[in-house]
């Protein structure tokens, strides 16, 4: 996920705000309404894809949204380009002469919707990021809605995403749950101007986006929680990657103890996230588990993919790691007495 050269289009800091909100929801409709689907790679396969000669210029539509080429004049529709200068996501002096447009948004499907996110490369602090881990976070939400409508769980109905970026796992909850409140809560500004544009996109009202570190600003229990928080040891310090602590585990961890105190009787966690392991030990599961079992609450664990983000493991801050696992951490609050 490192990437080196400098970023040719708006930062995430120039990304929409409340003034042209509308602007960027139209161009995104409108993109919809097209019949554009796109879906997004890591960062590592983008720029190989990318670098490819033949890729040096967009060609199409998802050329420009997905893959985050630069564009001539002409290419797309007029009114296309039109609301992206209004939404302010569209920079005119792209390419090596500054002959070329570039789109400082991305779009990607996902649940048979579009969700606005940062252009590649995100290198931006304050990058709103959506990729792979995203689709694979929203089905582990989504099976666990079908585990417990299976087993006759009473269905949530007071919802949250911790750390929501984009808004996608907070969105399918709410699409499935259309009576729960969902309240989706990051650190991030520009996160939740695009999972407030999202929820729109969705056609979602039963959303609330709420700055808040974790759940600080939020009052009440929930009977579930979600949360894919950022889990990597990233030296830039970039808000949706940085995880802190020990390899980067340390918001992984707060969101476990955040949990704790304010899941329901029967309310569940559902925790997706990676875990460094250093000579066969897991020490996320090892004290996410511990803390767990101090708030009595049931937890089970699993490895998702047990290798993932190899090229990492090149950063001196994963000298003792020997693989970085992705990991589904559900933990739930017996409803009576042990």
């Amino acid at each position: 996920m490192r990437m080196a050269d400098a970023p040719s289009h708006p930062t995430a800091s120039q990304e929409p705000n409340a003034h042209n909100e509308d602007a960027l929801l139209a161009l995104a409709r409108a993109v919809r309404d097209s019949g554009y689907r796109f879906t997004t790679v890591t960062p590592a396969t983008h720029a190989r894809v990318n670098a490819r000669p033949e890729n040096a210029h967009a060609r199409s539509l998802r050329d420009v949204l997905g893959w985050s080429r630069p564009f001539r004049d002409g290419l797309l529709p007029a009114e296309l380009t039109d609301l992206m200068a209004q939404a302010g996501v569209l920079d005119r002096s792209a390419g090596p002469d500054g002959s070329l447009m570039k789109a400082g948004i991305r779009l990607s499907s996902l649940d048979d919707t579009l969700f606005l996110h940062a252009a590649y490369p995100p290198l931006a602090a304050d990058a709103v990021f959506f990729g792979p881990d995203t689709m694979r976070f929203a089905e582990a939400v989504i099976a666990h809605l079908e585990e417990r409508a299976r087993a006759r769980h009473p269905t949530p109905r007071r919802a949250a995403d911790i750390g929501c970026g984009s808004g996608a796992a907070g969105i399918v909850v709410a699409k499935r749950l259309p009576e729960a409140e969902v309240v989706l809560v990051d650190i991030n500004p520009a996160a939740l101007r695009a999972a407030r544009i999202n929820a729109r996109l969705a056609g979602i009202d039963n959303v609330r986006p709420v700055h808040s570190d974790m759940l600080n600003s939020v009052e009440g229990s929930f009977d579930l929680i979600v949360s894919n928080p950022p889990f990597m040891v990233d030296s830039g310090g970039r808000a949706y990657r940085h995880g802190g602590g020990p390899l980067g585990a340390g918001l992984s961890l707060r969101v476990v103890e955040a949990a704790t105190e304010r899941l329901a009787p029967g309310g569940s966690l559902v925790l997706f996230t990676g875990s460094a392991i250093v000579e066969g030990h897991d020490g996320f599961r090892e004290e996410a588990s511990a803390i767990c079992a101090r708030a009595g609450l049931d937890v089970s664990y699993r490895e998702f993919d047990p290798d993932e983000y190899g090229e990492e493991l090149d950063d001196p801050g994963y000298a003792a790691a020997e693989r970085i696992a992705l990991v589904i951490l559900t933990a739930t609050r017996p409803t009576g007495p042990r």
